[in-house]
């Protein structure tokens, strides 16, 4: 397929950050990295920002600050103690998370440091209840080699996760302090990325070199991607939250459209002799214009004692509602920006809508004096946040004039991008003065290379060969983090191919019928339990999955006794076979052994789950050959 743009024309960059979650206890303190919905406690912090060691405010803790918010904690005593809560200070690091982390150093081609050193990174959103996250540099100097070049990676790190959210409200958001301190690798690359499809091969391969550790943690918000994107003439940006792999190439498509489009919309507005200067903090209030507006918005606003308040852009009037991104605007990102204090805004150029009339905006445009190129936009809300919301538009609309803004925004899950924060900078880290340095010894590094595990196309290649099976069931089992539980099975006594088999193809052939995402690898193995004690079929793993999947408090025994599932004797087989030859010994008698698919098929739909097939293939021949005698 043609590339959509020509990259190397347009200057893309791109840098990678992965964070991926080990399977270790928590990194300072002996707490099992567990998640749980039972809480014992609940405590509320209110979070301020500090001046970091270089005497300097970070902009992104200082916007956090600016939105007042107080946050509430919930927690149990199981996997919660002192040192997430901020009453203690941290144990020494987890040795196992220390050990991983060198691992994956190694298989990215990285070099660790000889002494470990952790920073105080500054969070106030709430996510860490101390207003701070701990951070070390593992290893330096990495790099991925792709068919495009080879991709530095200048940092490993490993630092602590965060909260996670339960609810958020206006000035409050409620987290749940289970995932706090869960220890987290974070890998970044250089920006030598240049094509959308690189950025997948990188990231497949940095994913691959975690797995392959086998203790990094599995499922949904265990790994986090963030990809750093930008082209010339625009602005560095950093994309936060992408999920999914095949998303990557298209986040980074829909973020050069985005930073075209407003290159275009800056080159329109420098044309029309738009200066940053002339946006002035001007508020108008034209309250009285909408005394009697059929809008329930603003209705309600001012039912509410609240006030209209409108700003003047010059030269904005058809570029607020230029599209930017499929079904984004500037307005859009204007509006994003004026979210922290109200639900949403009105420009003139999406008017009249929403309830608003045109004699209601001719109105607007004669009371704030707009010339033909000019624009307006509207707040409805308490005075002191309207202006707040209105000057958070006034800023963008500065920032459209220069270009594109440096920034921070999440990934959304059609492939677009929404305005989280400013792009943070480097005043938000200092030194961890409760741990002391960690030495990384030749003993440590010489260790952690002799028993480097396999790479998972390493993994691949030993399947087919050792095992005997097909390629594109290697490779499946692998790429869906099936292969640990594969090895095990086999370990048991499974059959190599029997095994794959039920992973793979079983198990996504019911992916369209039920939530196979219910069935675990505890269910499978109590499964394959019973098939190797000789108590199912192996034709009985379709329809015990399919329980389960739909009442996965059930256990496979259970199903398999509640279905009939569990292996007749072969007395019972046969005895159920010369059923079905009674039932058919006219076509029998006709046709001979071709009769043999029809009765095979009748004596199946009786016998499936409940009797191997080539018993019943066995025995239905030898009882057609003596009817037929």
């Amino acid at each position: 397929m043609a590339d959509r743009f020509n990259y190397q024309e347009l200057g893309l960059k791109v840098g990678l950050e992965i964070h991926r979650q080990l399977d270790t206890k928590k990194l300072f303190s002996p707490v099992p990295s567990e998640f749980s919905d039972e809480v014992d406690f609940t405590f509320r912090r209110r979070l301020r920002p500090t001046i970091s060691e270089l005497g300097e405010i970070d902009p992104a803790a200082l916007e956090e600050f600016k939105k007042g918010r107080t946050y509430i904690y919930e927690g149990n005593y199981e996997l919660t103690d002192l040192v997430y809560m901020d009453e203690e200070p941290p144990h020494m690091p987890d040795e196992e998370a220390l050990k991983v982390s060198l691992q994956i150093s190694y298989l990215l081609n990285a070099t660790p440091v000889d002494e470990v050193h952790f920073m105080r990174k500054i969070v106030i959103d709430g996510s860490n209840v101390s207003g701070f996250q701990r951070t070390a540099i593992i290893a330096m100097n990495g790099r991925v080699d792709t068919p495009w070049g080879s991709v530095g990676i200048p940092t490993i790190c490993l630092e602590e996760d965060a909260c996670r959210i339960v609810e958020r409200k206006d000035k409050e958001v409620i987290y749940r302090l289970d995932r706090l301190g869960i220890p987290l690798v974070e890998i970044a690359t250089t920006p030598d990325i240049h094509h959308p499809e690189q950025a997948k091969v990188v990231a497949k391969y940095i994913g691959d070199a975690l797995r392959a550790t086998r203790r990094v943690k599995r499922g949904l918000g265990t790994i986090r991607q963030d990809l750093n994107v930008s082209i010339k003439g625009g602005a560095r940006v950093e994309i936060k939250g992408v999920q999914e792999l095949d998303m990557i190439p298209v986040i980074i498509e829909r973020e050069i459209e985005r930073q075209l489009s407003l290159l275009k919309i800056r080159d329109e507005l420098r044309e029309r002799g738009a200066k940053p200067e002339d946006i002035k903090e001007e508020f108008h209030d034209v309250t009285e214009i909408f005394q009697n507006t059929s809008s329930k918005i603003i209705a309600r606003a001012i039912k509410k004692g609240g006030k209209v308040l409108a700003v003047k852009l010059p030269k904005f009037r058809g570029l607020i509602g230029r599209e930017i991104q499929p079904g984004r605007r500037l307005g859009t990102e204007m509006a994003d920006r004026a979210k922290k204090y109200v639900r949403g805004i009105f420009h003139i150029d999406e008017l009249p809508n929403y309830g608003i009339t045109e004699l209601e905006v001719n109105a607007v445009v004669e009371k704030l004096g707009l010339g033909e190129e000019d624009a307006f936009v509207l707040v409805a809300a308490e005075e002191d946040t309207a202006k707040k919301a209105l000057r958070e538009v006034l800023q963008r609309a500065r920032e459209a004039i220069e270009g594109v803004p440096e920034e921070t925004r999440r990934a959304l899950p059609d492939g677009n991008t929404q305005y989280m924060r400013p792009l943070p900078g480097k005043a938000r880290m200092y030194p961890e003065t409760d741990i002391p340095p960690i030495l990384i010894t030749d003993e440590i590094k010489e260790e952690i290379l002799a028993n480097l595990p396999e790479l998972p196309q390493e993994r691949v290649e030993r399947y087919v060969k050792e095992y005997g099976i097909d390629r594109s069931l290697a490779e499946t089992l692998v790429n869906d983090e099936r292969d640990e539980l594969f090895e095990e099975l086999v370990e048991k006594g499974a059959k190599p191919s029997l095994a794959a088999s039920i992973l793979v193809v079983v198990l996504k052939g019911l992916k369209k019928e039920v939530p196979i995402e219910n069935i675990t690898d505890e269910h499978i193995r109590e499964a394959f339990e019973l098939y190797l004690n000789g108590k199912i079929a192996k034709e009985a793993f379709e329809e015990i999955f399919k329980e389960l999947a739909k009442n996965p408090e059930k256990s496979a025994a259970q199903v398999a006794e509640e279905r009939g599932l569990t292996l007749l004797s072969e007395e019972e087989v046969e005895g159920i076979i010369d059923e079905v030859i009674q039932q058919n010994i006219e076509v029998i008698r006709a046709k001979g052994m071709g009769a043999m698919g029809m009765v095979m098929g009748r004596a199946m739909a009786r016998l499936r789950g409940r009797a191997d097939g080539k018993l019943v293939s066995s025995l239905v021949r030898k009882k057609i050959q003596e009817a037929i005698s």
